[in-house]
């Protein structure tokens, strides 16, 4: 009877000792009608994870993106990272931005694919940290779709899972058409009936597509269809007597007049630049007949317009 007893208090006493445990560290056991079943719980801290690009957002969250002809254009990626281990943590975040069709580890290259190795690194709170990622995009980067991607990356390693968790939104970037040219067409010193030299005026692609050349002349910058190609301070000068072609030369038939209205230039397609160190310039010529009546100094303008090709 004895051993009953004590028996007895040895269960009640790890019954009491099994309450006051669980009361302190939380975990919680349970038996079923003659221990066919137990309930017990698992524990695990988790002292490391990777972080977490929740989101990113391409300048100021545009859909379209217009570059800058001849130049740059800035475009920012801004992603906000989430690491449990804390905002001060997230130290390493990188980023692509590449033309579709293109993969996020492609070599750079201005016309499909930029890296910012070393993004901005912003504030901080107990979880989370603002990054920004900027790429200085040239003028003649491919139109088309366009995908950012921002990586954090962890300095600590894992044995079974990625320290490199990424996200990404997409653009668009549109069409440009552009061009420079030649600032002045100097005929120089002529007399009635003489006409000029050849003369070159060079065009420059500086938009992200091949274009045509369309041409039209006015006497000034109103622009007024009044026939007029250049005032003179006697006179003036109508402007189908400026002339234009690929091939230069001295055989005026080989010519084709100016006039008031666009006129596309046959055969010249500027190609949209591809080496970053070249730019593509193609060559127009120009002729001026002088007739009889102008005298003195004679002005006129010419506009020369990109057209998708």
């Amino acid at each position: 009877m004895a051993q009953q007893h004590t028996l007895k208090f040895l269960l009640l006493t790890g019954a009491v000792l099994y309450i006051a445990m669980a009361a302190i560290f939380g975990y919680s056991f349970e038996q079923g009608p003659n221990n066919r079943n137990v309930t017990i719980d698992a524990r695990v801290n988790i002292t490391n994870a990777p972080p977490i690009v929740l989101n990113v957002i391409i300048n100021g969250g545009a859909t379209n993106i217009t570059l800058n002809a001849g130049s740059q254009k800035r475009i920012e990626c801004n992603a906000t990272v989430l690491d449990y281990n804390g905002g001060s943590t997230v130290e390493n975040v990188t980023a692509q931005f590449f033309a579709s069709g293109t993969s996020w580890n492609s070599s750079d290259d201005n016309n499909t694919h930029y890296t910012n190795a070393t993004c901005s690194l912003g504030n901080y709170d107990a979880y989370t940290r603002n990054v920004s990622c900027g790429f200085n995009v040239q003028y003649h980067t491919n139109a088309g779709a366009w995908r950012c991607n921002v990586t954090a990356i962890d300095p600590y390693s894992f044995n079974n899972a990625s320290k490199n968790q990424s996200n990404y939104n997409t653009t668009f970037i549109d069409a440009l058409l552009a061009l420079n040219v030649t600032q002045m067409i100097d005929y120089g010193d002529l007399a009635t009936g003489d006409l000029s030299a050849a003369q070159q005026a060079n065009v420059t692609n500086l938009g992200n597509r091949n274009i045509n050349i369309s041409v039209r002349g006015f006497g000034n910058a109103s622009f007024l269809p009044d026939g007029i190609g250049m005032y003179c301070e006697i006179s003036n000068i109508p402007v189908y007597y400026q002339k234009f072609n690929l091939i230069g030369g001295a055989d005026i038939a080989q010519y084709t007049n100016l006039t008031n209205t666009s006129r596309q230039i046959t055969g010249l397609t500027v190609l949209q630049q591809t080496n970053d160190s070249q730019q593509v310039i193609n060559s127009t010529n120009w002729v001026l007949f002088v007739p009889p009546g102008p005298f003195g100094r004679c002005n006129g303008t010419i506009v020369f317009q990109a057209e998708s090709s």
